[in-house]
C-alpha cells in the first residue's frame, strides 16, 4: 500500500526550476522526490534549531554556575591548603606524654565537626549568603 500522497503547486523561480529540471532528469529521481527530501531536510533543520534556541541560554546559565563552582572550589581547597600549611608551621607538635592537652585537642576537633555538621544540615555558611537568609547577615 503507497503512503497517501498530496497533490501542490508550487511556483518556483526560472534558475531553480531549470536546476531542479536537470537533477529529476538523472535516472531513479522525481521532482518529488526532490523536494520531498529538501522539504523534509529543512524542517528538521528548522526544529533543531527551535530545541537549540530554546535551551541554549539555560544550558549557558548552567554552564556559567558550573564554572562559578569549579572557581569557589579551587578557591576554598586552596585556602584550607594554606591554613593548614600555616598551622603546621607554626604550632609546635605535643609531647607524647601530655595526655591532658590531646584531650583538649581532641575535643576542640570533635567540636568543630560538629559544627561543621551542623552548618551543612541547617544551610547556614560562614561566607557567603545562607540558604535561609537570602544573604542578610
Amino acid at each position: 500500500m503507497k503512503p497517501k500522497r498530496i497533490r501542490y503547486q508550487l511556483f518556483l523561480p526560472e534558475e531553480l526550476s531549470h536546476r531542479l529540471e536537470s537533477l529529476a532528469a538523472k535516472p531513479g529521481a522525481s521532482k518529488s522526490s526532490i523536494l520531498t527530501d529538501a522539504l523534509t531536510a529543512w524542517l528538521n533543520r528548522q526544529a533543531a534549531s527551535e530545541l537549540e534556541n530554546r535551551f541554549s541560554q539555560r544550558l549557558d546559565r548552567m554552564s556559567m554556575a558550573l564554572g562559578r563552582i569549579e572557581r569557589d572550589g579551587h578557591v576554598l581547597l586552596e585556602s584550607l591548603a594554606l591554613f593548614v600549611r600555616y598551622e603546621l608551621m607554626v604550632q609546635a607538635p605535643l609531647a607524647e606524654a601530655d595526655d591532658a592537652a590531646r584531650a583538649v585537642g581532641r575535643d576542640r576537633f570533635n567540636a568543630f565537626v560538629a559544627r561543621v555538621g551542623e552548618a551543612l544540615a541547617s544551610g547556614q555558611r560562614t561566607l557567603g549568603p545562607s540558604k535561609t537568609d537570602g544573604g542578610a547577615r
